[in-house]
């Protein structure tokens, strides 16, 4: 039979199957608890209100929220009336945040009421949007006259209406890169795609969780989808736990511990300072099976310290907001040892089944996955975008395929290990550096927190690398000590002369290391730089 491919068949299967599940919401008191059936019904409330206020077919519905019971109900109603669905970064600046609402033209915004403050910034740049919803009581009257409640609304409406016939490539919902570079670019999802990825990342072979499962979800709702997870869980009965504006360590772990999550998923950052946390702290993590990492490459000292004190794998995975995101896992392959187990896990990860992944040159041409041979990686599928949002960028796209802008290897195994983003790569006397593998290799050392390494000019070999390092309290900053931790671990040549010892790394909205501050930093004289005497630069 064909029928359309749609987030409302998730919807109504996760709602009838799994009605019993829950949906946990911390509040740092105590938690608010509602089964899927309520969740359900909600969000059918949720869709009638949005219609009453003119909210029609493809009409975009911003959601400035954490990660909460009322966002996971936005999640669901908004697409299946055939609206779409468009998450807004609270953690961008508010020329970018009015940007990405008037680029979408978006209708409505529905607010949590601890982000008016976020959204009253650029209320009045808003030129499309002609309704303001704030969930929860807190106080609204940054925004003016004219706010609705959430609560209020809803209440005022039935569940049970019949949802429209839609097309499965009518665009369901959509997000925006972080503009690392120039303005966000929207990524728009069709019900095809969200409902092709929620099934392909549900496989063994990519994300294995069941209703048996606790999903703690931790990836921001408004980033990439929250890479897949909550259409996924919702498909299969998960509960979920959402931490809403909780996201340090010490109520993380408060979550894992009272609410026996199985499963997570978190940029390194996170997974480091719970880290930090339980290395100073008795803490039960015991409920976890499953740890995934990525939005960042996972270093190698993470992965293994984390097992040694917790007995937890982390697993690497990649995507992009272009990609769906999940596309690749980085699953131990097939008789691999234990003592193998981290190095597989480190690597970015190999593709699952409906992603396709190629290494092209300079000239577009296809490379052999040998591990050694090194170009740009390019990905295709049927959740994988082919454009962007009123901005084509043919740059972008190459016989049908997205241009990543990763460079790296791929091996005769399937697994890509991604050295560097093109715009990151350093070039030293016309030969290449990954500043990944640098900083993977300097935060092996004991007293490392974290490690950002950037090109900065040089007279002679036109770029070198600029480690820029966190030191954990009390430690020494000596940089000849790390240079020396180096030798042997990275080519000689690769091995760093000029440092510089920083609070933090400074981060994307998203949690990125973004290097082009520090890069501006450099330039403007704002870092202080350590020059090793007698390096050796060649």
């Amino acid at each position: 039979m064909d029928f359309p491919l749609t987030v409302q068949h998730i919807f109504r299967h996760g709602r009838k199957i799994y009605g019993n599940s829950q949906v946990v919401t911390w509040t740092g008191a105590e938690p608010r608890r509602a089964s899927f059936g309520l969740v359900a019904d909600r969000a059918e409330r949720l869709a009638a209100a949005l219609k009453r206020l003119g909210v029609g077919d493809g009409d975009r519905v911003g959601t400035l929220q954490w990660n909460d019971q009322e966002h996971l109900e936005a999640y669901m109603a908004v697409p299946c009336m055939g609206a779409v669905l468009h998450t807004l970064n609270l953690r961008l600046f508010p020329d970018q945040l009015a940007f990405i609402v008037n680029h979408a033209e978006d209708k409505v915004v529905i607010v949590d009421d601890s982000l008016v403050p976020v959204l009253a910034k650029v209320k009045d740049q808003l030129k499309t949007v002609e309704h303001v919803i704030v969930a929860g009581s807190g106080d609204a009257s940054a925004l003016g006259d004219g706010v609705l409640r959430y609560e209020d609304l809803i209440a005022a409406e039935s569940p049970g209406s019949a949802w429209p016939d839609l097309d499965e490539r009518a665009a369901a919902a959509m997000c925006y890169t972080t503009g690392t570079t120039g303005d966000p670019k929207g990524v728009v999802y069709s019900h095809r795609s969200i409902y092709l990825h929620t099934f392909g990342v549900g496989q063994a072979s990519a994300i294995p969780i069941t209703e048996n499962d606790r999903i703690l979800a931790i990836v921001p709702m408004f980033h990439a989808l929250s890479w897949g997870l909550p259409y996924l869980g919702w498909s299969c009965g998960a509960d979920f736990v959402m931490p809403g504006p909780f996201l340090q360590a010490e109520p993380l772990a408060r979550m894992i511990a009272s609410e026996r999550v199985t499963y997570s998923a978190a940029v390194p950052a996170i997974w480091n300072d719970l880290l930090r946390f339980v290395e100073q702290h008795e803490t039960d993590l015991s409920s976890l099976r499953i740890i995934k990492a990525g939005g960042a490459a996972v270093p190698l000292s993470l992965i293994e310290r984390f097992h040694e004190k917790t007995g937890i794998w982390i697993t690497q995975g990649w995507g992009m907001t272009e990609t769906s995101p999940v596309a690749a896992l980085s699953w131990p392959p097939r008789g691999a040892g234990k003592d193998e187990q981290a190095l597989w896990r480190a690597k970015t990860g190999r593709a699952f089944a409906g992603v396709e992944m190629r290494l092209t040159d300079d000239q577009g041409n296809e490379l052999p996955w040998d591990g050694e041979s090194i170009g740009e990686i390019e990905v295709r599928g049927p959740w994988v975008t082919a454009s962007y949002y009123k901005n084509p960028s043919p740059e972008r796209f190459h016989d049908g395929w997205l241009r990543t802008g990763d460079v790296g290897t791929m091996d005769e195994k399937g697994y890509a290990q991604i050295t560097d983003r093109a715009k990151d790569v350093i070039k030293s006397g016309g030969e290449w550096i990954s500043s990944v593998d640098l900083e993977n290799k300097i935060m092996g050392h004991p007293d490392v927190v974290e490690a950002a390494v950037i090109g900065v000019p040089d007279p002679t070999w036109d770029e070198r690398p600029l480690a820029c390092v966190v030191l954990k309290e009390g430690a020494a900053k000596d940089a000849e000590a790390l240079r020396a931790f180096l030798c042997g671990k990275v080519a000689a040549w690769w091995l760093p002369e000029r440092w510089a010892f920083i609070p933090a790394v400074p981060r994307t909205s998203v949690g990125k290391f973004d290097k082009k501050v520090l890069r501006a930093r450099y330039a403007e004289g704002d870092l202080e730089v350590i020059e090793l005497e007698g390096a050796r630069r060649g």
